[in-house]
């Protein structure tokens, strides 16, 4: 049930973020297009199928609901809705994808489901009463009545009992042509696969009836379609020619062959004998898909049994191109790869082999290094994963704000296509959502008339985006609004007693970065969307958690932008090797701006007897890490050792190392658990690495590193 459970919630959370994209477009649009009616028709009639298999009443009621309204809709049309049932349909299904969203979570969360959705329920019931009223009410509900009757019948348990034994087993039916469908001996979930196979011809708009009836909600249909197969009846030979290249489509499905109804032939050909009916059914046993005509001779069984033998090679089935995978399968490769990553630089790094001339073994080591790249490298692209999906669901956090807090705001996204990791791209969801709240709540004005006067577009635009650049992402959120005023935040910070310094010390960048202090916000009265102090610290928490780093900037008037740098990935780093005494230190190549040799005089000390450097016409804190974790090193002369200057977010400061010893690729692996019992992680510590030679780095946080410099001090 786990393995069931797991591939209904990525289906089912898969058709709620196609569902979310498709009402954000429409009602942009201002209607549903025939092609949008379908297919939440198809969504909600896939989610009450699955919901029903899991016993998930709520979410197959609510769906078998949305399922009626869009039925009807589909059969009169959106030109038979007014204006104002328009804007009320929108409304409502937004609610109702919400509700659905909320029970998907509990099932997530191990939760029991709702109890009562009677609200919800009505909701649409009335609403779809009040659309087809005018059109005669009764009547109208009476005749899709009729005809989803026709296509989902009610379920018979001796549905396959009733068959035609001189028609290989298939049912009675009115239909001219079937297709018998037998699944992969012990593939198990035979009704769940006839099922799927239902919904794939169903989004091709196909009309067909299918035997069993019940697939749908009767598990008990898993023996009999074992049994006797699965069949579906179609009404022409053209819709036997649509429906084969969907079945093949379709895994593990074994054989499948088409029969002619002999009864229905018999019905209409009054020229032909019996016999010659007889005859055809045995010739149709074959691949339709192949376009050949009939042989004259007869097949043989085995041909009869298995079409795919006796087919051309291009018209074997065709396997889905695209698997899910479980994270965690995904978390063990990477972390093997790792392994191998390292036990092949300990190799070709061993002492053993030092001073010897090993041409061959040199040759292999080579080749050893590129497939372990490329191993690497494949290993990283599977976790990687657009952002779009994240950017996506922002389309609706605008929608809700926009009608909410009564603005008008357009979201442009630009670079969704970029990849990221999977763990991260689930890290920063939140952080990105945040984000966009206070650019609606905070930065876009409320009044049209001050973005009029100020000579802007009176609809404000709210930009994401995504970049890559080499071994990061750069995210930005970016808005036209009314902008940050400095004074103002300096003011708060300073009557809340947040500084740490004379007020008149602090830069524009820095007052920025007191936004994302703990318990600061600028809202003077709490809101639904903010004000309670809870917010930018979280984010900054968040995105310094997946190694990123947040920086804002604004401009009075002209509106704000925050600004993500995130890792790729978080496994693999590219990092400067240093050494400090004898100990080994890896600093991440993205923190490094540059480094440099300096001399006595170029240092000077400022009022607290620090060391200050100058660097390109700046005044940077050298951090000495040898004082800082107190190792033993002979090189203490500035002159001596080398400075690399470092940045992270809001801080800029340069480190005093003994040397450099090189670029290198290192596999991240967290600190050992009683390590993390003493925080060593406030020292700037955030992780080791283990190199070829077997010796351990510890990766430094260059953030908490210069935090602990300071309380060091």
């Amino acid at each position: 049930m786990d393995n069931m459970l797991e591939m209904y919630l990525y289906e089912t959370n898969t058709l709620m973020e196609q569902l979310d994209e498709l009402l954000i477009e429409a009602e942009k649009n201002g209607v549903f297009s025939t092609n949008d009616v379908n297919e939440i028709f198809r969504i909600m009639h896939t989610i009450k199928g699955s919901s029903a298999m899991m016993e998930f009443s709520t979410l197959m009621e609510i769906a078998h609901h949305i399922e009626d309204l869009f039925f009807y809709i589909r059969e009169n049309g959106m030109d038979s809705l007014d204006e104002s049932h328009k804007n009320d349909l929108f409304n409502l299904m937004f609610q109702s994808t919400d509700a659905l969203r909320g029970e998907v979570e509990k099932i997530e969360n191990d939760e029991p489901l709702s109890t009562n959705i009677d609200q919800i329920i009505a909701n649409i019931n009335s609403f779809l009463e009040k659309i087809s009223s005018p059109k005669g009410g009764d009547s109208v509900d009476s005749t899709k009545e009729t005809d989803a009757s026709e296509e989902f019948k009610p379920a018979d348990a001796d549905a396959i009992a009733v068959i035609n034994q001189e028609l290989a087993g298939c049912p009675d039916s009115d239909m001219p042509y079937f297709i018998k469908i037998h699944f992969e001996q012990g593939s198990g979930m035979e009704n769940l696969r006839a099922f799927m196979t239902i919904t794939a011809l169903r989004e091709i708009d196909l009309s067909f009836e299918f035997y069993p009836e019940d697939v749908e909600t009767n598990s008990d249909t898993a023996e009999s379609i074992i049994d006797n197969g699965f069949f579906l009846a179609l009404s022409s030979h053209e819709d036997v020619d649509k429906a084969l290249p969907i079945i093949k489509e379709q895994n593990s499905i074994e054989t499948y062959e088409v029969i002619e109804n002999a009864a229905v032939k018999q019905a209409v050909a009054t020229s032909a004998p019996p016999a010659v009916s007889e005859a055809s059914v045995e010739k149709k046993e074959v691949p339709a898909a192949s376009g050949e005509a009939p042989a004259a001779s007869t097949p043989s069984p085995a041909a009869q049994k298995t079409p795919q033998a006796s087919a051309p090679h291009n018209n074997a089935p065709v396997k889905q191109s695209l698997i899910s995978v479980n994270l965690s399968k995904l978390d063990s490769l990477v972390a093997i790869v790792g392994e191998i990553v390292i036990t092949e630089s300990m190799v070709t790094s061993s002492p053993d082999l030092q001073n010897l001339k090993l041409d061959n073994f040199m040759k292999s080591a080579r080749q050893l290094r590129k497939l372990t790249d490329d191993l690497q490298d494949i290993a990283m692209s599977l976790r990687m994963v657009p952002v779009s999906g994240t950017f996506q669901k922002m389309n609706r956090i605008v929608r809700d704000m926009k009608k909410k807090l009564n603005k008008d705001v357009r979201l442009t996204i630009i670079g969704e296509n970029t990849e990221v990791d999977k763990t991260i791209v689930d890290s920063i969801g939140d952080p990105i959502m945040h984000i966009v709240r206070n650019s609606m709540d905070h930065g876009v004005e409320s009044n049209v008339e001050d973005r009029i006067a100020a000579g802007k577009d009176p609809q404000a635009e709210i930009i994401l985006s995504a970049t890559h650049t080499g071994s990061e992402v750069i995210i930005t959120i970016e808005d036209d609004g009314q902008g940050m005023d400095t004074d103002k935040i300096l003011a708060k910070a300073e009557r809340n007693g947040i500084l740490t310094k004379p007020a008149s010390e602090y830069s524009k960048k820095e007052i920025l970065s007191l936004l994302m202090l703990p318990g600061f916000s600028t809202n003077e009265e709490v809101t639904e969307f903010s004000g309670r102090g809870v917010g930018m610290d979280v984010v900054k928490k968040n995105v310094e958690a997946v190694g990123g780093t947040i920086s804002i900037t604004s401009e009075v008037g002209k509106g704000s932008c925050t600004t993500l740098k995130i890792p790729l990935t978080m496994a693999i780093t590219d990092g400067m090797e240093i050494s400090v005494g004898k100990s080994m230190f890896t600093i991440p190549i993205a923190n490094i701006r540059q480094s440099l040799k300096t001399k006595k005089e170029d240092i000077i000390l400022d009022a607290s007897g620090n060391e200050i450097v100058k660097c390109l016409d700046e005044f940077y804190p050298v951090i000495r890490l040898h004082q800082l974790y107190n190792i033993e090193t002979e090189i203490t002369n500035i002159e001596d050792g080398i400075l690399i200057w470092v940045e992270t977010a809001d801080k800029s400061y340069c480190l005093f190392v003994d040397e450099l010893l090189g670029e290198q690729q290192v596999v991240v692996k967290p600190l050992p658990a009683f390590v993390n019992n003493f925080n060593i992680q406030k020292l700037g510590m955030a992780g080791c690495t283990l190199l070829g030679d077997g010796s351990i780095s510890i990766i430094l946080d260059i953030s908490k590193l210069y935090t602990a410099a300071s309380l060091n001090y």
